[in-house]
């Protein structure tokens, strides 16, 4: 087998392309949602490593019986693990640190924007949206929305890459209807609009 039929992805869990390896993802996922719905962090992360960590004293103890009734020398069972690198280079650190950087200011800037109303119809569009999140909010709590989100990510691209086409075609009519219906708005609320000049500017 290949280094590449080894590499596993984001992209290749969620698109299933390994149907174990996705399964056993979302499983993992949905069971550590849940524990953290029912117990705290604290307990969920203290019972998580404990079971790790008895996991692995029960391995090595095993594989120490078993090399010395087969009287073999293989050495540690994690070694492979031990010796591999798992540091983080500082020229990865840094464009991580930038990337965080650049959408934090850029979502800064778009909540100054639409909080003091720069653009009206972007702001009361944003409002509309932020009542929607109320009803939200009074329907689940915020793990909930995890866990929802969780199935979400291991259905929809899925059922979006068999149903591409249909799924495009409907995308595009109501992204139509929205832009009619938002030029309508914004030709019956001029104000807080930026005229082509100030744009130009």
């Amino acid at each position: 087998m290949g280094q590449g039929d080894d590499a596993v992805t984001l992209e290749s869990l969620i698109y299933w392309r390994s149907a174990p390896r996705s399964g056993a993802a979302l499983g993992a996922g949905l069971a550590l949602l849940v524990a953290l719905a029912c117990c705290s962090v604290v307990s969920v992360l203290a019972y998580a490593s404990l079971l790790a960590l008895s996991a692995a004293v029960a391995f090595r103890i095993y594989k120490n019986v078993l090399q010395a009734v087969q009287k073999t020398n293989e050495g540690h069972p994690f070694k492979w693990l031990l010796e591999k690198d798992i540091s983080v280079g500082v020229e990865r650190a840094q464009s991580l640190a930038a990337a965080a950087t650049a959408h934090c200011n850029a979502a800064l800037h778009e909540l100054r924007r639409l909080f003091l109303v720069e653009d009206l119809v972007d702001s009361l569009k944003f409002g509309v949206l932020l009542w929607c999140l109320t009803y939200v909010g009074a329907c689940f709590n915020g793990i909930t929305l995890i866990i929802l989100g969780w199935i979400a990510l291991f259905t929809l691209p899925k059922a979006y890459e068999l149903n591409k086409a249909q799924v495009d075609a409907n995308l595009e009519i109501a992204r139509a209807k929205y832009h009619e219906i938002t030029a309508k708005v914004r030709a019956l609320v001029p104000i807080g609009r930026k005229s082509e000049s100030e744009k130009d500017k």
